[in-house]
């Protein structure tokens, strides 16, 4: 599960990111609002954790932007601004919640799976495909009625091809999702060695991964 993280203060930018790739997530972070923009154009995130004052474009445009083009990201809004009239703004600008600073850093993660959990147009609450069942907010995951053990990699994997099946997810496509440096995956069989453990830990399940060759992967309800 990849999440951008844009903050101009760089302690706080360095724990944030530190603290997120510790539980699990894959981080992107980013000092200003232009390169949170094009970041946000480049790759599909689970949540966006944008800070309010940033220099070149602030937060508060960062959003505008996004939902003028109809992106449907959730955003995490992290400001010192705690006036009632500073939350309305933020969130009718279109984030759709809201941290004052200083917070705790477990509150943090409390937040970014209850934006997880809501449902949106691209992004159903559970994904289920044939008896196999993905929590994207718990990573909790469901195969023939048991609860196997899967990797963070290999649960950010499963999660990709669940969300786009029944379509072929190409191999550099999972590689910008679930890894910082793509071409290292890409350019190697780490995809594939993580794809055979996956579908050993799910083969007593309806579903089954196809490998599509020289394009990439696809699970299907079987």
């Amino acid at each position: 599960m990849r999440v951008l993280v844009a903050e101009d203060d760089r302690a706080l930018r360095s724990v944030l990111e530190r603290g997120l790739k510790e539980h699990g997530y894959v981080v992107d972070s980013v000092a200003d609002g232009e390169a949170a923009l094009g970041y946000l154009r480049e790759f599909e995130y689970e949540v966006a954790i944008i800070d309010w004052r940033m220099p070149k474009l602030s937060g508060l445009d960062v959003v505008r932007t996004l939902r003028a083009r109809r992106d449907p990201v959730p955003v995490l809004m992290l400001t010192a601004r705690d006036t009632a009239l500073d939350r309305v703004t933020g969130l009718d600008e279109g984030a759709d919640d809201y941290l004052v600073k200083p917070f705790d850093f477990g509150e943090l993660l409390a937040r970014i799976r209850a934006l997880q959990r809501r449902p949106r147009a691209l992004h159903p609450t559970t994904l289920v495909v044939g008896d196999v069942e993905l929590d994207p907010a718990t990573r909790e995951v469901r195969a023939a009625g048991e609860r196997p053990t899967l990797t963070s990699t290999e649960l950010a994997i499963l999660e990709l091809l669940m969300r786009r099946s029944p379509a072929v997810v190409h191999r550099r496509s999972i590689a910008l999702h679930v890894w910082e440096q793509e071409a290292d995956a890409v350019g190697s069989n780490t995809i594939d060695v993580h794809l055979a453990r996956l579908r050993a830990k799910l083969a007593p399940a309806h579903a089954r991964i196809e490998t599509v060759r020289g394009v990439g992967y696809r699970v299907l309800a079987s």
